[in-house]
């Protein structure tokens, strides 16, 4: 539940969830507690925000911000083909358990990786979350730091994982200091375009 309620916080808010807080209110309060708390204060903040400046918000923190990329293949590996590879394996993944890409979102978007692992195949999704753990953990740090309101539902995916590693941590530390790897000139940066995309029941 979690996860699935994650995974609607954490897209381009819209009418639709507006209309899905009380749902998402309701869950929470059967969330075990550090859960509950983060999603109840999502569910608060979107209630009481006007949509179109929730918007507005919503693309400033992560379309502007590198740090804040809700892409987790950005983090380690930037624009480069080595993303591109990196991609592919969410894409064999949601393949693997039934699921049919769409090409208006890349399959690594937090918000796609936590649908898919709360009602497409636990094991594969959090194996996918845990191989990213350092990014998620960059992000989470970048939206605290900004006091952002979104750090809460980065958190909600957090505090239902196992602790992160000391090398997860030290890896999400050095990416706040260097920044994703630099474009690797002459290549494509991803896979092809049909590899690609939001996935879909």
């Amino acid at each position: 539940m979690a996860l699935q309620a994650a995974s609607l916080v954490l897209g381009y808010p819209d009418e639709r969830l507006l209309s899905q807080l009380s749902l998402l209110d309701a869950v929470a309060q059967r969330l075990p507690e550090a859960a509950g708390a983060a999603l109840t204060r999502v569910v608060e903040h979107l209630d009481r925000t006007d949509l179109h400046a929730a918007q507005c918000a919503y693309v400033d923190t992560f379309d502007l911000r590198r740090r804040c990329c809700l892409f987790l293949t950005y983090h380690a590996y930037g624009d480069t083909r080595k993303r591109g590879m990196a991609l592919l394996k969410f894409t064999h993944a949601y393949k693997a358990a039934g699921f049919r890409l769409v090409p208006d979102e890349l399959p690594d978007h937090l918000a796609v990786v936590c649908e898919f692992t709360a009602t497409g195949n636990l094991e594969a999704g959090l194996e996918l979350l845990a191989e990213h753990r350092a990014g998620l953990e960059l992000t989470w740090l970048a939206l605290q730091e900004s006091s952002s309101p979104w750090a809460d539902a980065v958190d909600l995916v957090r505090v239902v994982l196992p602790a992160a590693a000391p090398k997860d941590l030290e890896r999400a530390m050095e990416l706040a200091r260097t920044g994703p790897p630099e474009e690797e000139v002459g290549l494509e940066p991803f896979g092809p375009p049909e590899q690609m995309g939001r996935v879909r029941r």
